[in-house]
């Protein structure tokens, strides 16, 4: 049942009227099928150059879960900008490791149909289940938020990865039905953080880990949080097409602006195959693409943020940071992206937390 606060937003967009719920646990945010046979035959140089350039998670060591309780320190030394802390980088090798290997698995499945590929992601996943990991941590004691924020990226990585796995018949049904159960106890503890003022690039995290598990797993409830969420960070756009929050990151404004849509992206397209438009959603005559439009204009003329932030900007761009817009391309057309995501989107980009290799999960 649909909940109040969206009534006045549907009836003004038509292609929203569905209700909010998960119609199929594998549509994914791709067609698997389809992609699994296009890729198999290919003759596109990106796509053929993404593959080769491909890992494997059978080729590497299973990565043992963190033990004890969650205590990630700050990312930042101070505050939230200027220099990073080592420590933190330090700890949270452990699940990028994870990420990248269940990844693997995963867009080698897309690309050869490899069962073994998408089993060794799902038992790297199952022992992490079996050892109930992402779940002993409390954001609201000892300033304890990074691992909260460690706990989303992760569960972006996994639900957006189980979502395309689930598509082999011949995974084993126990380790899935383990995983899938962690998986929404996991997300439903991470959820149960929030307060009304978490509305940030975060919220957009945990939505998208929210709304992928809940595809997967059948959870009507975690499916809306992710698409209320990104109704919230619609309402949020300024008028030029900015995120008024992520301005305020200092010399890292057009980069947050970045990593907000790198989950927006995602969202809007896990409820495309849920037959919900999330791309026509309007908030103040404004749609994610003015966001989108804003960011391409930002990174090939960074004085745009000037308005917003007096901080030179950083301008390290790189594959993670185009990754989402294979997908917004594959879709669109490169119109809005400007010419450094465009160029950028010339070669195979990567991002574990929205699948890995997004070049092989949708890149045309």
């Amino acid at each position: 049942m649909l909940k109040a606060p969206f009534l006045v937003a549907l009836a003004l967009v038509p292609a929203l009227a569905s209700a909010q719920h998960v119609t199929s646990t594998t549509a994914s945010v791709i067609g698997v099928p389809s992609r699994i046979a296009l890729l198999r035959s290919t003759s596109d140089p990106l796509q053929r150059s993404a593959i080769q350039g491909l890992k494997s998670c059978v080729a590497t060591a299973p990565i043992t879960p963190p033990s004890g309780p969650m205590q990630i320190p700050h990312h930042y030394l101070s505050g939230s900008h200027g220099p990073t802390n080592p420590e933190e980088k330090k700890q949270t090798e452990v699940y990028g490791a994870f990420e990248r290997r269940t990844t693997a698995g995963m867009n080698q499945y897309l690309a050869t149909g490899s069962h073994a590929e998408a089993q060794c992601a799902l038992d790297q996943m199952d022992a992490w289940a079996r050892a109930n990991t992402l779940m002993d941590y409390d954001p609201h004691v000892n300033q304890n938020s990074q691992s909260w924020f460690q706990v989303e990226w992760t569960l972006s990585s996994l639900g957006t990865t189980l979502s395309v796995l689930v598509n082999d018949q011949a995974l084993d049904p126990a380790k899935l039905a383990r995983v899938e159960k962690w998986l929404n106890a996991s997300a439903h503890r991470m959820i149960g953080f929030e307060g009304p003022k978490d509305i940030n690039n975060h919220h957009d995290w945990r939505a998208l880990a929210a709304i992928s598990i809940g595809v997967v797993t059948k959870d009507n409830s975690l499916f809306d949080f992710g698409v209320t969420a990104y109704k919230d960070a619609v309402a949020q756009i300024d008028k030029n097409g900015a995120f008024p929050l992520e301005m305020a990151r200092h010399e890292r404004a057009i980069h947050y602006q970045s990593f907000a849509l790198q989950p927006l992206v995602m969202i809007a397209e896990f409820a495309e195959h849920q037959h919900i438009d999330l791309y026509a959603y309007a908030k103040n005559g404004r749609t994610l693409r003015d966001a989108v439009r804003f960011l391409g204009h930002a990174m090939d003329d960074p004085t745009i943020v000037k308005s917003y932030t007096s901080d030179a900007q950083m301008i390290d761009f790189a594959g993670s940071d185009f990754a989402p817009f294979v997908f917004y391309a594959a879709r669109f057309g490169n119109d809005d992206l400007g010419n450094t995501i465009t160029n950028g989107l010339k070669e195979p980009v990567f991002e574990t937390r929205i699948g890995g290799s997004t070049t092989v999960m949708a890149a045309k």
